[in-house]
């Protein structure tokens, strides 16, 4: 890597990645077939994945329609990555954050284009995925690499491809934690906890051709667990699950429900953990606050706790502003929190694995 760091800079434009989700009613059906048209995701031929990838959203669209609905028809998640970016511009002088959201406006082509309105001196490409899987980051990396060539933007550029246990963002969580932790006790004096630590899920043959997804989430876990011993000063039962399972194949486990049941079965208090998301949005407002929560009470479950997505809390907020600042010191090309390569060389698709290929060559 090259490059001044933050200090010499004045002009950085940051840019957030994150998935999207519709605004409206109407938007719902495109949102979701360009979900499920991405490559990264449906690894087939484009002709069977524009086939799959229709099929896929019809066969769920009403389900969709209904949890839209509860949430007033459209998806939180760009007011609240607009509530972080404001934030994180506040904690960053001479910053100035843009959104590019993957399957909806705005996309990183309308981005792009901002950006180089902008004139920045320096740009970090900075995703709102804390651990690297090629049908998150990479795919809101790769559209953005086309979307910047297009626009005719460049700049020098850092791209931040990891933050999983990161040990601020780990202290933010481990803080969410506690809070819900003291109420589930409070209300539910005596009774057993565990913690279930919930992240999207991911197809087992993503995860088996090199993704280092399940690893980092992981990690992300480990992290968290330490950082709320060292504050509660206490070991805690905990599990990590999947849920969100939206194709046919096996899908890595164990889900959510399956992690319920067997709470159930041991006659413990679940407090569920939106492990992955770092804003609130379907999944954890409907997926978790209201699918779940029935499974829960159908399982008799001695109670039921979810901890809040971070959205711009302000310890979040400021761990992510340092990972921005250290990112930003380590100069142009790509980099880790933790500088370098931060997964085992056994996950090939890691993106360090093609940045190596593409310096040495």
């Amino acid at each position: 890597m090259s490059g001044a760091g933050p200090a010499s800079d004045r002009r950085i434009a940051i840019v957030l990645f994150n998935l999207g989700g519709p605004d409206g009613p109407e938007a719902i059906k495109p949102f979701r077939v360009n979900l499920f048209s991405d490559p990264a995701i449906i690894r087939a031929p484009w002709f069977i994945r524009f086939w799959l990838a229709r099929r896929i959203a019809a066969a769920a669209q009403q389900k969709a329609e209904q949890g839209y609905a509860l949430m007033g028809g459209k998806s939180p998640l760009l007011e609240l990555t607009r509530r972080q970016a404001d934030a994180l511009e506040a904690g960053l002088p001479g910053a100035k954050c843009f959104v590019a959201m993957r399957y909806w406006h705005p996309f990183a082509r309308e981005a792009a284009e901002q950006v180089k309105a902008w004139e920045p001196q320096r740009i970090l490409l900075l995703p709102l995925y804390p651990q690297f899987s090629t049908t998150t980051t990479g795919s809101s990396l790769a559209d953005w690499h086309e979307a910047a060539a297009r626009a005719g933007l460049v700049a020098p550029t850092t791209t931040l491809c990891c933050w999983h246990d990161d040990a601020g963002y780990a202290a933010s969580i481990a803080a969410l934690v506690a809070g819900t932790l003291a109420t589930a006790r409070a209300e539910r004096p005596g009774a057993k906890i565990r913690l279930l630590f919930s992240a999207h899920g991911l197809p087992e043959n993503i995860v088996r051709a090199g993704d280092p997804y399940q690893d980092h989430v992981e990690r992300s876990v480990a992290a968290v667990m330490a950082a709320l011993g060292r504050s509660l000063g206490e070991a805690i039962d905990h599990q990590v699950c999947y849920q969100s399972r939206a194709t046919p194949q096996r899908w890595i486990e164990p889900s959510t429900e399956q992690a319920l049941a067997r709470a159930a079965a041991d006659g413990v208090v679940a407090v569920v953990v939106p492990i992955a998301f770092v804003s609130e949005h379907i999944e954890t407002l409907v997926e978790l606050d209201v699918d779940y929560r029935e499974v829960a009470e159908t399982l008799h479950l001695q109670g039921y706790y979810r901890v809040p997505a971070p959205n711009d809390d302000a310890s979040f907020i400021a761990a992510l502003a340092g990972i921005a600042r250290r990112a930003l010191a380590q100069g142009d090309g790509l980099c880790s929190h933790r500088g370098g390569r931060a997964c085992d060389a056994r996950h090939g698709d890691c993106p360090w694995t093609r940045y190596r290929a593409v310096n040495a060559a």
